[in-house]
């Protein structure tokens, strides 16, 4: 009888769970057909008409957003129709950041949802949509969650865990020394190349702790590995403008606004910032977990003991090594030529091809409903910023500005809090690519030294911290998040949300108190 109450009491649960998703799902999509239903905005018609728009790239032979969307598109389009599409794209961003971050339909659902509302409001040309989809970015992803697999089931992983986390004895060195490291290394070296090794790594560290305190599981301490790791790296963004595309991109303006400036210019203004937003992150996860936790965090005994047991390198482990050792060097040296999908996929063939790993283990293993996610995410991008949706948005946060806003240090402040909301619903480089002419522009105007609202407007790109789909970083640590002994995910989506709001809100106060209304002040600014 017991047993029975229990069954249907698990039933309702389940139920009242459902409904309150598909609730969730109903409103969302309510929500999105009123605003697509509504007039265009007049700023928006005006933007498609206007001639050589600044931030937007043209085609040959077009003067206007109009012309070119109609040219794409292969037919002629009225500015209200073009502009129709950018509000479309807009709602369709949104819309789909609302269904990751609720989980009110499956992942994988809201994937396909995206190029399905594409294709059906005719956004893009029905083969640019599937090219979109195939972006470089999630052939890196496919690539990376792979190698992934292939260094755990070498174990290769553990070795590596020990080399790295031998010398962290306890919360505090592991918050305020080994994610500040991480957060100055991530400024030169690719940063989802440090957090596609680390989050195996941290994964059995986990679970180590947790079987010597005896302890089944241990949430808040995966939290703290994972997330604060992430965030670290996220951080480190700023440090120089070999960390990201959208620093390449801002290097770019600089030079066409007649200002450019050098790789070394760059590091003397960011590291500084790197090194004391990454030890306020430290002490925010350090607090936050701090009696939360219940294992014990020594992970230099657990080294040790990982040690005694693990002999030699294998044959496997070391074949395993040369591959990451490959492609990462790629990453670094190459992505220019090769992109960083290219080296990602030529990876994978060669764990196929030496047996590393099997077919069925990429099958098995790999989040192809995240894969999926950023495919999506991608193509967004390409809608947006080709329908001229990404141009408004940023053109309207910037005209939101009071007049106190418009010049001096308020000026800064109000170009990185926008670029760091826009930058958690669209990649960094295209939201960098958007606000970025517009902020430079404002700067030119407003008696503002150009470097200092650019770099303010690249550091905050960086803060992509609240939603898995504004970084890579933020969806390799939530797939790759499992606990080795049992396969339960260990990070939410949620928990971006929960913890990412409140560090990007620390990001913020660190950029305006501690660079912009700190340090730059008394920097020479060329």
């Amino acid at each position: 009888m017991q047993s029975g109450n229990t069954v249907r009491g698990l039933i309702r649960q389940l139920n009242a769970g459902m409904r309150g998703r598909f609730a969730l799902f109903a409103c969302a999509t309510a929500v999105f057909w009123v605003v697509v239903s509504l007039p265009v905005p007049g700023s928006l018609l005006e933007l498609v008409r206007e001639t050589r728009p600044l931030g937007y790239d043209l085609s040959g032979g077009c003067e206007t957003i109009q012309a070119n969307v109609s040219k794409l598109l292969g037919k002629s389009l009225s500015a209200e129709e073009v502009a129709a599409k950018a509000k479309t794209m807009v709602a369709i961003l949104f819309f789909a950041a609302f269904l990751w971050g609720t989980e009110a339909i499956p992942i994988g659902a809201t994937d396909l949802l995206v190029g399905s509302l594409m294709y059906l409001f005719f956004i893009l040309p029905f083969d640019s949509i599937s090219k979109a989809y195939m972006k470089d970015a999630v052939f890196f992803i496919l690539g990376v969650l792979a190698l992934a697999v292939g260094v755990s089931k070498t174990g290769l992983d553990r070795r590596i865990a020990s080399l790295l986390l031998r010398r962290v004895r306890g919360l505090k060195s592991l918050c305020f020394v080994f994610f500040p490291l991480l957060a100055v290394c991530a400024g030169f070296f690719s940063e989802h190349a440090l957090i596609a090794i680390l989050v195996p790594v941290l994964c059995i560290m986990y679970r180590g702790a947790c079987d010597m305190a005896g302890v089944k599981e241990d949430r808040p301490l995966a939290l703290l590995l994972i997330l604060g790791t992430n965030f670290a790296l996220n951080q480190g963004g700023p440090g120089s403008p070999a960390a990201g595309g959208r620093n390449s991109v801002m290097v770019g303006y600089f030079k066409d606004f007649g200002a450019p400036i050098s790789f070394g210019q760059w590091v003397v203004y960011s590291v500084p910032y790197v090194v004391v937003v990454s030890l306020v992150i430290g002490a925010f996860m350090y607090f936050t977990f701090k009696k939360r936790i219940k294992a014990s965090v020594d992970f230099g005994r657990l080294t040790e003991q990982t040690l005694k047991h693990q002999g030699k390198m294998s044959g496997q482990e070391v074949l395993m090594s040369v591959i990451f050792l490959l492609v990462v060097v790629l990453w670094v040296t190459s992505s220019k030529r090769f992109g960083l999908g290219g080296p990602s996929i030529f990876g994978l063939v060669l764990m196929l091809v030496f047996g590393l790993i099997t077919w069925h283990d990429v099958q098995a293993r790999v989040r192809f409903d995240v894969v999926g996610l950023y495919a999506a995410a991608c193509a967004m991008g390409v809608g947006i910023k080709t329908t001229g949706g990404a141009l408004w948005l940023a053109r309207c946060c910037m005209n939101m500005l009071p007049d106190a806003f418009q010049r001096g240090d308020p000026l800064l402040i109000a170009v990185s809090g926008f670029t760091a909301i826009l930058t958690n619903f669209m990649s960094d480089g295209a939201t960098v690519a958007a606000i970025g002419p517009v902020a430079l522009s404002m700067a030119a105007v407003s008696g503002v030294h150009i470097w200092k609202v650019g770099l303010a407007c690249s550091f905050a790109s960086s803060f992509a911290n609240a939603l898995i789909v504004g970084t890579p970083n933020n969806a390799i640590s939530y797939v790759g998040a499992l606990d080795p002994k049992t396969g339960q995910r260990l990070v939410r989506l949620k928990d971006f949300l929960v913890y990412g709001i409140p560090v990007t809100f620390l990001a913020w106060v660190v950029l305006w108190g501690w660079a912009i209304l700190g340090y730059w002040r008394w920097m020479k600014w060329e």
